[in-house]
């Protein structure tokens, strides 16, 4: 196996906007993508694939609340949202990275791999909703969102509207791992760890119970990586780089950081919770664990991957 990378791709960046969220229009999205990361695995990579979720889950649960509305289905548990949202967009991604390998005559193929990953039944975030999912709202809707959804916890969303958040528990173990590894080790570009994995729990006999919750991608992305002693963690989101004092006059963009710098930078509350904020948590965590020496993050948007890994755009971050 050669130089590997984990790439995390963003729920929400494969949503363009309000006018382009359907199945369809994801796909697109996906297959722009998948020439990226096929470039990067021209570049002599390695690639685990990993996604968000957010609003594609809120998608599922939504669909799930109005037919059990209007015609008494049973509701459909978060935790299995999660399963199908991983199955769905992992359909679509190992779909457009097989077309783009046949394009280009790559001897490659792309599987997926519904990841079960281990969570703390005691984790205090089980009482403490933070994990943003579903689709924005505006003020003008917020009034009947509380009134039909009382139970609903919802927080602005870095100023891009207000979203319900749901228990978001710290990943501990990635219970596919080894078939992952496997996996790689035969040459397969993988997709994994969907939407930060199925949230479990183990009892005490040893045996496995999902959660209703949803992991960080990111957190989980960076714990997959520092498993797999991943060379490179790429972190793909919305905008080019990161920013540090984001949306006001002295907005900077960072090319280049090292992990204590941007520790310092979340430190000054430079980064919003629920956005980019876990996205910069996850890079320190993934460069502060053992592993292999040169490893190095990059935080961009999925247009910019294959220059990001050819150092010409992106944030760098070394440890």
């Amino acid at each position: 196996m050669g130089k590997l990378a984990v790439v995390a791709v963003g729920g929400n960046s494969l949503i363009r906007d309000e006018a382009h969220k359907t199945v369809a229009d994801q796909y697109a999205a996906i297959c722009e993508t998948a020439v990226h990361i096929t470039d990067m695995i021209e570049s002599g990579y390695d690639v685990v694939v990993t996604h968000g979720n957010g609003p594609q889950v809120g998608f599922i649960l939504r669909r799930s609340e109005i037919a059990e509305q209007a015609e008494g289905m049973h509701p459909v548990p978060l935790v299995n949202c999660g399963a199908d949202s991983q199955g769905a967009i992992g359909y679509q991604i190992q779909q457009a990275m097989g077309n783009e390998f046949r394009r280009r005559g790559l001897n490659k193929s792309a599987v997926t791999v519904v990841t079960q990953v281990l969570v703390d039944a005691e984790d205090p975030a089980f009482g403490k909703p933070s994990k943003p999912i579903g689709s924005f709202f505006g003020e003008e809707r917020m009034d009947r969102v509380r009134r039909e959804h009382p139970d609903w916890t919802l927080v602005s969303d870095a100023g891009r509207g207000y979203r319900r958040v749901v228990a978001s528990p710290m990943p501990k173990e990635i219970i596919e791992a080894p078939a992952i590894e496997s996996l790689l080790g035969q040459g397969y570009c993988l997709v994994a760890v969907g939407g930060g994995g199925i949230p479990v729990v183990r009892r005490s006999d040893g045996t496995l119970e999902g959660r209703d919750a949803v992991i960080d991608k990111d957190f989980a992305s960076s714990l997959l990586a520092s498993r797999l002693k991943a060379d490179l963690l790429v972190i793909s989101t919305g905008v080019p780089q990161v920013c540090i004092n984001f949306g006001r006059p002295d907005q900077r963009a960072l090319s280049r950081v090292t992990a204590e710098e941007l520790k310092r930078y979340a430190d000054e509350g430079h980064f919003a919770p629920g956005s980019m904020l876990p996205k910069i948590q996850a890079v320190i965590q993934f460069l502060e664990c053992p592993g292999r020496e040169g490893r190095r993050a990059v935080i961009t948007d999925p247009q910019s991957l294959g220059r990001a890994v050819e150092d010409k755009a992106g944030t760098h971050v070394v440890p």
